[in-house]
């Protein structure tokens, strides 16, 4: 059975972000026909066959897809649906930079299809944006929200960034705020990470940046639980807050394990069983399909004890939760105890406190099946 669910990569962006470790090919024009006509090739390569398959979800993710423009996505959605059939209440998402977005973007991308935009807005504070490399300030924010409204794209999520450097005196109250000012349907928020080959992890190897107190990064992590709770929203996964009706449907696919397909250069696909990954490199990934060659660059079996793991992991990292059997049940008592988790007719669900210990919970909790 073919993936109801397809992510495709876009790479592109004007500049890498201080923190970013993705797979991105920074340009400044981009290749839009070499890179449409080899998500064609790829298409036809790895899914041969004169017929369609349906869609119920499609991703589109970076990078920064939004720097195709209007008619770029919309020349790339036409090439997709020359081999998938994308359902009519399918969810199309489209992840946008701020500068990126303007009234007539948003127009053509809407008449493409795109019903769904996330806007990668990470701070309100125009000198943490400088320093995080972002092309954008905040006003840019605000206009692209209204500009993506204006166009009938009302589906909108917001991402943020927390746990800054302390040094930055970034108010992580006032970003929440702003956040939710703007009234977005959906709000993802992400911890810094300092990775080894990025801007950000050589000003941490030469002294410029110090590591994050773990007491910040509970307590705004913390706090933004309480925050944009508060504002209406449903906690619904470690990193994800949506109003009534509108979770990411694409995203939760992959927490519930289900298979998904995975197109462009780095791109990550699963299937049920085997994980694969296509190469990172932007070139490489055009010139193996300009030669007819699948872009692989690894792929995973996952066997039946790893399958357990990811199972137990997946559930807990969200409002999902993972059904527990009796010996597991007396395990996990003294979590509730300690406010990090709920259970509800045999099943625990964390708390926004358990999400903290995500890791060692469920590692835990793995670790008590495998007996």
């Amino acid at each position: 059975m073919l993936p109801r669910h397809v992510y495709l990569h876009v790479p592109f962006c004007a500049r890498r972000c201080s923190y970013c470790d993705f797979a991105i090919a920074v340009r400044r024009h981009v290749p839009v026909d070499e890179y449409v006509e080899s998500v064609s090739r790829e298409l036809r390569l790895r899914f041969p066959g004169s017929e369609t398959w349906p869609a119920e979800t499609l991703y589109l993710g970076g990078g920064t897809p939004s720097r195709l423009g209007g008619t770029g996505i919309a020349r790339l959605l036409d090439a997709v649906r020359e081999r998938l059939t994308i359902l009519p209440t399918a969810e199309i998402t489209l992840e946008a930079n701020p500068e990126d977005v303007s009234t007539e973007s948003a127009v053509a991308w809407r008449r493409a299809g795109i019903n769904r935009i996330s806007i990668g807005a990470q701070s309100f504070d125009d000198a943490v944006l400088r320093w995080m490399h972002r092309t954008h300030d905040a006003a840019a924010i605000r206009r692209a929200v209204d500009s993506a409204r204006e166009a009938g794209l009302g589906d909108l999520s917001l991402d943020l960034i927390f746990a800054l450097p302390p040094d930055l005196s970034r108010s992580w109250e006032r970003d929440l705020s702003e956040a939710l000012a703007l009234e977005p349907n959906h709000v993802s928020l992400y911890g810094l990470t300092i990775e080894p080959l990025t801007p950000l992890g050589r000003w941490r190897d030469r002294g410029a940046v110090g590591p994050i107190p773990d007491e910040q990064y509970e307590h705004e992590y913390l706090r933004a639980h309480e925050a944009i709770s508060a504002a209406g929203f449903e906690h619904y996964e470690v990193s994800n807050f949506a109003r009534s009706g509108h979770r990411a449907r694409h995203n939760s696919a992959y927490w519930r394990g289900v298979p998904y397909a995975g197109l462009g250069p780095g791109a990550h696909e699963f299937n049920g069983e085997v994980r694969r990954w296509n190469v990172g490199a932007y070139a490489a990934w055009v010139r193996q399909l300009a030669a007819g060659e699948d872009p692989l660059e690894g792929s995973e079996q996952l066997e039946a004890e790893k399958r357990e793991t990811e199972a137990v992991y997946l559930g807990l990292r969200t409002d999902r939760g993972v059904r527990l059997s009796e010996a597991e049940l007396s395990r996990t008592a003294a979590w509730c105890s300690a406010g990090w988790g709920t259970i509800h007719d045999g099943t625990l669900v964390l708390t926004a406190l358990g999400w903290l210990r995500l890791d060692s919970l469920a590692a835990d909790l793995t670790l008590v099946r495998s007996r």
